[in-house]
C-alpha cells in the first residue's frame, strides 16, 4: 500500500534529498507545489524543534496531508553557534543567495585561528491529521574550509568539511551524502517510526 507524505519546504535541494532517502520506501513524497500551495511559515521559535514543527503543522493543516518538514542550522564554534537558527536568514541583504551566505560566513572568520570547528544540526517533524506530532534530530560534525570546493548540495554544502572523509558536502554523491548528513541522520530515525503511523 502506497503512502502519501507532504514535504513541508519548496527548497528543491531539501526536496532532491527526501525523494532519494524514500525512493526504496512504499511512501509517495508530495510537494508544496504538487499540491497547488504556497505557503509562508513564520519561523520564529526558539529551537529547530520548534521551527519544525510550526512548519510541519501548517502545511499539514493546508494540504490536509501527513507532512514532514525540518529546520536545520550550521552552528561553527569560533562565531558562538552562529548562524544556527538563523542560518538561512543569515545575510542582511534583501533577496541573499546562498553564495552570499557563504561569503559573510568566511568573511566573519577571517583572522580567527584554524580549525573552524562546526557542525549541521536538522531536527525533522512529522505532523499527523489527527494532532499528533513527532520530532527527531541528526548531526553532522566537521568544519569550515578556506575556500569553496564541490558543486552539488546546497547551502553552506560548499564550505562545510566533514572530517572523516576529507569532503565538502558538496563533493559527496547523492548517496554517500544520504548516509552520513544531518538531514539523512534525522529522516533515518524518522523513517523508523513513519510505517506503523501512517498504517
Amino acid at each position: 500500500m502506497t503512502h502519501q507524505l507532504l514535504l513541508g519546504t519548496s527548497n528543491p535541494g531539501k526536496q532532491k534529498e527526501m525523494r532519494a532517502l524514500l525512493a526504496d520506501t512504499d511512501i509517495n513524497l508530495l510537494t508544496p507545489q504538487d499540491l497547488g500551495l504556497d505557503l509562508t511559515v513564520l519561523e520564529n521559535g526558539k529551537t529547530y524543534e520548534e521551527n519544525a514543527l510550526l512548519k510541519a503543522k501548517a502545511y499539514c493543516k493546508a494540504g490536509e496531508i501527513p507532512t514532514l518538514a525540518d529546520d536545520t542550522g550550521l552552528e561553527v564554534d569560533a562565531l558562538d553557534g552562529a548562524p544556527g537558527l538563523y542560518s538561512a536568514r543569515f545575510s542582511p541583504k534583501a533577496n541573499a543567495t546562498d553564495a552570499d551566505r557563504r561569503k559573510l560566513l568566511l568573511s566573519r572568520l577571517e583572522g580567527i585561528p584554524l580549525p573552524w570547528t562546526a557542525r549541521f544540526t536538522c531536527t525533522m517533524a512529522l505532523a499527523l491529521l489527527d494532532g499528533r506530532t513527532f520530532t527527531r534530530s541528526g548531526l553532522c560534525e566537521g568544519t569550515i574550509a578556506q575556500t569553496e570546493r564541490g558543486e552539488t548540495g546546497f547551502g553552506y554544502d560548499r564550505i562545510f568539511l566533514i572530517t572523516s572523509v576529507n569532503q565538502t558536502m558538496a563533493e559527496l554523491g547523492m548517496a554517500q551524502k544520504n548516509r552520513i548528513s544531518h538531514r539523512a541522520r534525522a529522516a533515518q530515525k524518522i523513517l523508523e517510526i513513519l510505517p506503523g503511523l501512517l498504517n
